[in-house]
């Protein structure tokens, strides 16, 4: 026909690889055909439509599964390289799968804002790595928990959720931002907010990083009211309620907590001549003896003790020496006598004679 080329007189535009070439390739590399690509399909055997690049496997290939032991070497192995927010996405997969029990491809586009593609690429990266901890469901349109389901990326811990939906109903993170998805109803008691200016902490943080004195107005409860006074904070710390500076004091000439609350106003600056190493009581640790309250029954200790993660009727709680006494306030054991009564204290303080001896002089 006149002004038309054939196709087989077209010119290629590179030599493509012969079909000999491709399987030998394959055999060489390994490789098995699966394509995966669509979360809303289960996985199917098809032919993909052009050989992988070379150095690369492409998302709809995996490797010829090995007997176990090998497999889970080379999962192990290809999770040591894999990039880290690509883990973080794999984690997530495993995060939804554990807690929820299912996951689909529109869960990753909305929690990290990626392509339809690259959430499908993650889906099958992730079926090859542990192809048997989910299965699709073609009417759920979502790939679900397996009975045998082992994670290879998510540390299993229950105050991790806990943690994320506290945060979610606190304010400090949204629905958005958080990886749950579907959460009971939850509420919690309500405490004080304790309030902290952001420029009072960003200074301390500044004084802490730059090694700085800094003059600020502190309202302490044994003066009746606040006076100017130099500090040298090193370390910031949380004693359950409260936010507090570790701060050498400079008119007291020892090192103190200073409520973040309670600093007024910041002032001048300078470099500090005070040596964080020599704050002992924040470095020193003592062991907080802990068991259940022998005035319960053998049943009822058990539970504490199982409430408690004790080990032998006891648990151990390092505590630095400087919150010695905000630990045991916020146990319930400052009053020897009031953890004597089972039904007020459930749990009692074990090495007590060391720990009082141990206390800070300013506490």
């Amino acid at each position: 026909m006149t002004g038309r080329t054939s196709v087989r007189s077209r010119p290629a535009a590179g030599r493509r690889r012969s079909r000999g070439e491709v399987r030998k390739n394959r055999a060489t590399h390994g490789y098995t055909e699966a394509d995966t690509c669509d979360p809303a399909t289960p996985p199917r055997a098809t032919r993909p439509s052009r050989p992988p690049d070379a150095g690369r496997l492409p998302g709809n290939w995996t490797r010829r599964p090995a007997h176990l032991g090998e497999r889970r070497e080379n999962m192990t192995r290809r999770r040591s390289n894999l990039r880290w927010g690509v883990e973080r996405r794999l984690e997530f997969i495993e995060f939804r799968l554990y807690w929820e029990g299912r996951m689909n491809r529109g869960d990753l586009i909305k929690v990290f804002g990626v392509s339809v593609n690259q959430a499908s690429t993650d889906l099958n990266r992730y079926l090859r790595l542990a192809p048997e901890n989910m299965v699709y469901n073609k009417s759920a349109r979502a790939y679900l928990r397996s009975s045998v389901f082992s994670p290879l990326f998510l540390k299993l811990d229950a105050n991790r959720y806990l943690s994320e939906l506290r945060s979610v109903r606190s304010g400090v993170l949204s629905l958005e931002d958080c990886w749950l998805h579907v959460h009971p109803t939850y509420d919690e008691v309500a405490n004080p907010s304790r309030k902290v200016s952001p420029e009072t902490l960003r200074v301390v943080l500044e004084a802490i990083r730059e090694s700085l004195a800094i003059e600020v107005q502190y309202q302490s409860l044994s003066t009746p009211s606040p006076r100017w006074r130099w500090i040298a904070p090193h370390a910031i710390g949380y004693d359950g309620f409260r936010w507090h500076a570790r701060s050498f004091c400079e008119e007291g000439l020892a090192f103190k907590d200073f409520l973040l609350g309670r600093i007024i106003e910041v002032g001048a600056e300078r470099p500090s001549n005070s040596n964080p190493d020599q704050d002992l009581d924040w470095h020193e640790r003592v062991d907080l003896e802990i068991g259940p309250n022998p005035g319960l029954s053998e049943s009822q200790q058990r539970v504490v003790a199982l409430d408690y993660g004790m080990q032998d009727g006891r648990a151990v709680l390092p505590v630095r020496k400087a919150f010695l006494f905000y630990a045991l306030r916020h146990l319930g054991l400052e009053d020897a006598k009031a953890a004597r009564d089972p039904n007020r204290q459930h749990i009692v303080l074990l090495n007590r004679d060391l720990v009082e001896r141990s206390l800070p002089v300013s506490a």
